[in-house]
């Protein structure tokens, strides 16, 4: 562990070179979204928009399972006093903060997801898997329906996978993640590390202001309608063409050089 890294007892977290590496790691409980990891993942989440050190989020697992979604031991014996409330408990905070993050988060996907898990890959803006991952939206198949995460995942599947996925409740390779939109690649295990280098170093020649801005647009235009949506891009163009980052980025390259945001060397981090 790096002296910019912590460890709880579920989430270990390592910072280095810009990049937060969160790693869900309770494999004995298939890193579900349990009480107490959901806890922990929230606390790491604060880190994030708290530390300016922080460019680039990795959210990945340790054990065969990414994450299998909620802890259905939890949600099915509630303990003395009542269920707890919050984002400690409930995902869809955990979901929104991902989503909402002005920084950009890349799922790491080293192992299987399912019915939350699937919600927590597609709230990351970017996602790589093994290619031997299986996913699912099973819930019908304990009785509830992937309500939540619905909201993450509808917008990038055709009505058709979608139909597919939910009511049948079946498992599927990650090709067929790649190929729904839920991922964007899937590499052999000996390739993970490569492919998601690769998308960070990225990732780190954008300035952070203009990343967040990005972030926006996606979340943000696909609900507008047309006057809207040339209406406010206009007025975010204008503001960022006369912010420090658009001045900082067109001198750098007038004068062929490295903005101040960027790597020192090519591909390389801060």
């Amino acid at each position: 562990m790096t002296p910019g890294g912590s460890e709880g007892n579920r989430i270990r977290t390592e910072l280095e070179a810009g990049v937060l590496t969160i790693t869900l790691a309770d494999p004995d409980n298939r890193n579900a979204l349990s009480r107490a990891l959901s806890a922990e993942l929230v606390t790491a989440m604060g880190r994030v928009e708290s530390d300016d050190r922080v460019r680039v989020v990795v959210l990945t697992n340790e054990g065969s399972v990414f994450c299998a979604g909620a802890d259905l031991s939890e949600r099915s014996a509630p303990p003395p006093g009542g269920e707890p409330s919050g984002e400690t408990f409930a995902p869809g905070g955990i979901f929104t903060g991902i989503r909402n993050s002005p920084k950009p988060w890349v799922a790491r996907v080293a192992g299987h997801a399912v019915a939350g898990g699937m919600g927590l890959v597609a709230a990351c803006d970017l996602a790589v898997a093994v290619d031997h991952a299986r996913f699912g939206f099973t819930e019908v198949r304990v009785g509830v329906a992937p309500a939540m995460i619905s909201v993450l995942c509808l917008p990038r599947m055709t009505r058709a996978d979608a139909s597919e996925a939910f009511l049948r409740g079946r498992r599927f390779p990650a090709p067929d993640a790649v190929r729904m939109g839920l991922v964007n690649r899937s590499v052999p295990e000996e390739e993970l590390d490569d492919a998601v280098n690769e998308i960070v170093s990225d990732l780190l020649l954008g300035a952070p202001g203009a990343l967040a801005a990005a972030k926006l647009l996606i979340n943000r235009v696909p609900a507008m309608d047309f006057e809207e949506a040339m209406t406010w891009t206009g007025e975010l163009s204008a503001a960022l063409f006369e912010g420090p980052e658009a001045a900082e980025g067109m001198s750098a390259y007038l004068h062929k050089r490295r903005p101040a945001w960027a790597p020192d060397e090519p591909g390389g981090r801060p």
